[in-house]
């Protein structure tokens, strides 16, 4: 009885201890994952780059530097051509095109002949002058006869004051005939029955380039039908939408640069000259208008644009604009620090370490960098004005060239720091 008491006893006192050894890792299996759960949730923001590895891709350190930047406003827009630098060409009279000297694109200028309209009407009115002109002739000498033969006592006075009315009917008559061929482009003093003209020149009203053709040769052409279009494009302004709040900021003589929404790779430079005095439509905005000052290549009426407006220099702390990372939608930078980043659980490095038992691994020199939030202010000059989230001190050393790399090793660590 005592052997079985002792065996029974034995078994069960090794069930006990076994089962409490089970219980025991398992519960340190679930605080390892719980630290490791922990310390993934956590982001890394210490990187550790090695000096060797800084100096091979050329990390520079620097301070944040006071500096008088000039302040700015974004604003959208449109490029606007004024309307007295845009025209359409009509004849003011109709015809059929006979030729059209142009293409879209030529720059012409005021006064140049474009196109050419035929229409035997013309013929008409010149003949209509010629007419005319002889007849005044005539009643010229038919007055001075009345006018004679009244003062004599001879004659009527009716008939003066006939000879007198028709005279200045032929007159009246003769002056609108003269200016409708002026009009047509035919000096009248020139004009003699052997050369009338039955086609027309049609010329430019203003100096630009041509825009649109809306005729062709053989099509019939009416005074409300434009021939070809014009637009100056050297007079082309921005309209900028500024809101309500940024309006007492703004100032003639203030300097613009703007990009095209198409081609964000130019910039062009603009001065403004007005602001206006009204909200547009419901938007809240007002227009304000500039000139665009040197290269006007490749803008067009119509075109949209993305403005900077140069406000008041002010000083402000500043950095390197390389000097800044962007992630997630913020911006950083890169502050050398004494802090180290959070390691692994120690059984894990003990256990990397174990495989390399017997091996003597020499430890490159580190810097360890801190990566701060920024909010960025306006930008001069390769300067960007910052404000920081957490406090920086004055000489803190940051990274002002290679903080790509800086952030690249933060982010190959993988949030561990190795």
């Amino acid at each position: 009885m005592n052997i079985k008491y002792h065996i029974v006893s034995g078994a069960l006192i090794l069930l006990f201890t076994l089962s409490c050894q089970k219980k025991k890792g398992n519960e340190e299996n679930t605080q390892t994952k719980q630290l490791e759960r922990n310390h993934e949730e956590t982001p890394q923001t210490i990187a550790e780059p090695t000096e060797e590895q800084m100096k091979s891709v050329n990390v520079t350190l620097g301070t944040v530097e006071m500096k008088e930047l000039t302040s700015t406003i974004k604003a959208n827009g449109l490029l606007r051509v004024p309307n007295n630098k845009k025209a359409n060409v009509t004849s003011l009279y109709g015809g059929v095109i006979q030729t059209i000297n142009v293409q879209i694109g030529d720059f012409v200028r005021k006064g140049q002949v474009l196109a050419n309209i035929s229409n035997p009407e013309y013929i008409q009115l010149q003949e209509k002058y010629l007419t005319v002109n002889s007849r005044i002739s005539f009643a010229e000498q038919e007055y001075r006869r009345q006018k004679e033969l009244f003062d004599n006592d001879a004659g009527a006075k009716k008939n003066l004051q006939s000879s007198d009315a028709e005279l200045k009917s032929l007159r009246t008559q003769k002056a609108s005939l003269r200016r409708q061929l002026q009009l047509m482009g035919i000096n009248p003093a020139a004009l003699t029955n052997g050369n009338l003209r039955s086609a027309l020149v049609i010329t430019a009203p203003i100096s630009g380039t041509i825009s649109n053709i809306n005729a062709q040769i053989g099509s019939y052409v009416d005074v409300s039908s434009p021939v070809l279009d014009i637009i100056d494009n050297n007079s082309i302004h921005l309209d900028l939408q500024v809101f309500e709040k940024d309006l007492q900021k703004m100032r003639v003589g203030q300097i613009v640069h703007f990009k095209l929404t198409n081609n964000p790779d130019t910039e062009y430079d603009a001065e403004i000259y007005s602001i206006g005095s009204s909200f547009e439509n419901e938007s809240k905005t007002i227009s304000v208008h500039a000139n665009v000052t040197g290269n006007k290549s490749g803008l067009i009426d119509g075109m949209n644009i993305t403005g900077i407006v140069s406000l008041d220099k002010s000083t402000t702390p500043a950095i390197p604009n390389e000097a800044i990372v962007e992630a997630d939608g913020k911006y950083y930078v890169f502050v050398q620090t004494d802090k180290n980043p959070e390691n692994h659980t120690k059984e894990k490095e003990d256990k990397d370490h174990g495989h390399r038992a017997g091996n003597l691994v020499k430890r490159q020199p580190k810097m360890n960098f801190e990566k701060i939030q920024i909010i960025k202010g306006s930008s001069d000059m390769g300067y960007t004005g910052i404000t920081s989230v957490s406090p920086i001190a004055p000489n803190a050393r940051i990274v002002i060239k290679g903080a790509f790399f800086v952030n690249a090793k933060l982010s190959d660590s993988g949030g561990h720091g190795h």
